[in-house]
């Protein structure tokens, strides 16, 4: 097996493993409402730092001239 292979099937059942042990804090441990809370807090902040990536490159870009020019 290549290593682009290996690589693909590690990262594969990690995400199985992953997957199995999530739900298992999710739904049989006592830690559920922190797995719960933390989720939804990565969630959420992954989703606003992307709308905040937007917005700072909207604010940093220069405009370019066929912009410019449309605006007359």
């Amino acid at each position: 097996m290549d290593k682009r292979k290996g690589t693909g099937v590690t990262i594969f059942l990690l995400c199985i493993v992953t997957f199995f042990v999530y739900a298992y804090l999710l739904m049989l441990s006592e830690w559920s409402p922190i797995v719960l809370q933390l989720s939804i807090l990565i969630f959420a902040g992954g989703f606003l730092s992307v709308i905040a990536w937007i917005g700072y490159v909207m604010a940093t870009t220069k405009p370019s001239s066929a912009t410019i020019s449309s605006e007359d």
